[in-house]
């Protein structure tokens, strides 16, 4: 079982609170059996506000390919930026063997 997000414990004791206070002040009862009433009804209604809060995605929604980009930029760049709204692509970040062979070509 996944364990709640913050907006989902946030909403849920929001939620539970405000139904409490408005329960027992629209209902002016003063009876132990209608405060737990309104408790139950208040926990209840918490718990099914949390549980139907859209949770964050896990995985990364599909790409869609941006008319201003070419098919060579794509190669072996970093895509992380396309969320933020960046324009620019950043390159891959090399590994120690590709970077040590293209330095010593330069020599």
């Amino acid at each position: 079982m996944p364990r709640p997000t913050a907006a989902q414990l946030v909403y849920g004791s929001a939620t539970v609170i405000c139904t409490t206070l408005a329960l027992l002040l629209l209902s002016g009862t003063e009876s132990g059996i209608g405060v737990g009433v309104a408790a139950v009804t208040a926990l209840a209604l918490g718990l099914l506000v949390a549980v139907r809060l859209p949770q964050s995605r896990q995985t990364a929604p599909a790409r869609t390919a941006h008319p201003h980009h070419t098919a060579h930029a794509s190669a072996g760049t970093h895509h992380a930026l396309d969320d933020l709204g960046a324009r620019e692509r950043v390159p891959a970040a090399r590994s120690s063997q590709q970077a040590n062979r293209q330095h010593s070509l330069r020599r």
